[in-house]
């Protein structure tokens, strides 16, 4: 598949392998010079987790997600 680095330095990713692999906008890359005009571009994948607090805080129905309690650690 063939694409062109912009004016501004930027690669673009073809519409059919953004669909394919579900890359949205934002996500975020690694690139590894492997030698002299040869690069490997890796999805950098988010941390576990990421954005589930905001995900509940956002919950359209309110006082559904509630803390359980739970023994202390504090004597292990």
């Amino acid at each position: 598949m063939k694409t062109t680095v912009s004016t501004k330095g930027q690669l673009v990713l073809p519409a059919e392998l953004r669909k394919r692999d579900a890359i949205e906008p934002g996500q975020e890359f690694e690139i590894e010079r492997l030698e002299r005009g040869r690069y490997r571009l890796t999805r950098r994948e988010p941390p576990r987790n990421e954005g589930v607090v905001d995900w509940l805080l956002g919950c359209p129905e309110k006082g559904w997600f509630v803390p359980i309690a739970s023994e202390s650690t504090d004597s292990l």
